[in-house]
């Protein structure tokens, strides 16, 4: 076990969406989940419900969809692209989890549902309002991650939560989500984990694009690109993305850019996130000076042929940096 208290972990849990970031998310949650301790999957991908089955064939059970997931299990988490999908899972009158909440065998069960996904706050405010009506006693989180593919698969995602500290459960909530990351950080209330997580991914995004151009111009200076990500590190430059998940091929090993900008995070997804964002802080009248340019290179990127289904670092190559610097020193 992780730091999480087993003895306040569910023993039935619900998870819907099985793709890059939810497989591992699984993965995680049935190595550390009591013996005995079942998990109830659904996804559209039926080759990815059948995989995680085959490994796991004692802990983890198929369902033939949400409205399933929901009737078997105490506790539900999501992890959907995007806010269509989780408005479908969620609500669907014939499948959704709601179907399950508002039926006469489960109504009067409390249930604690988790949305993952990153997705706008509207949206997760009208699913919110609208469980509540099916199931008064059913309590709904969002609760976005970040860490990325990487994160998710060594568990040291930290998860944003959408509650106030003082909530009865965040015990039970921290102990679940402890199995699958490390921080878990109530945000204050309903939608304001998204609100956090959209804040996040802007700054992450506007950085990968200044260290793409920053270590651009440095290399073409002269500066060797090994020499200047150890200069960034120890001046106020420094931040995650250099130190981490540097976009330059061969700076960090480990990185999506070592790898062919294989895994990590999609720039599909980075310019969905930019662009909730955006969306977020025009109807806050916040002044945003960088995030319209910001949209503007991860939507071209995303669009590129030798950028597209990447990670989202793969915005220094659609700016032009040289990648084949180590071959050539």
């Amino acid at each position: 076990m992780s730091s999480a208290d087993s003895n306040s972990l569910p023993n039935s849990i619900g998870f819907i969406g099985l793709g890059a970031m939810g497989k591992p998310m699984v993965i995680n949650l049935v190595k550390r989940l009591p013996v005995g301790s079942h998990i109830f999957i659904h996804d559209v991908v039926a080759a990815a419900v059948e995989e995680v089955c085959a490994s796991f064939p004692d802990a983890i059970v198929k369902c033939a969809n949400a409205k399933e997931v929901a009737e078997k299990s105490d506790v539900i988490l999501t992890m959907l692209p995007e806010g269509a999908h989780v408005k479908s899972v969620y609500l669907d009158p014939a499948t959704g989890i709601a179907a399950a909440l508002s039926s006469s065998s489960s109504s009067s069960t409390a249930k604690l549902l988790l949305d993952c996904s990153t997705i706008d706050t509207a949206t997760n405010l009208h699913v919110k309002e609208q469980l509540s009506i099916s199931s008064p006693t059913t309590s709904f989180y969002d609760a976005p991650v970040s860490g990325g593919v990487i994160g998710a698969v060594n568990a040291t995602m930290a998860f944003f939560l959408g509650c106030s500290p003082s909530d009865p459960n965040i015990p039970r909530l921290t102990a679940l989500l402890q199995t699958m990351g490390g921080k878990v950080i109530p945000c204050g209330g309903p939608s304001l984990g998204l609100a956090a997580k959209l804040s996040n991914n802007y700054l992450s995004g506007i950085i990968t694009i200044a260290c793409s151009e920053a270590m651009d111009m440095g290399m073409r200076a002269g500066i060797d690109a090994d020499v200047l990500a150890s200069v960034f590190a120890a001046g106020t430059a420094q931040n995650a993305i250099c130190d981490v998940f540097n976009p330059v091929p061969g700076v960090c090993p480990k990185a999506p850019s070592s790898n062919g900008y294989q895994g990590g995070f999609r720039v599909q997804l980075m310019r969905k996130d930019i662009g909730l964002a955006v969306d977020m802080a025009r109807r806050l009248g916040t002044r945003n000076a960088l995030g319209t340019s910001g949209l503007g290179v991860f939507t071209a990127a995303s669009e590129a042929a030798d950028c597209k289904d990447l990670d989202s670092r793969v915005v220094y190559r659609y700016l032009g940096g040289k990648e084949d610097w180590k071959e050539k020193k």
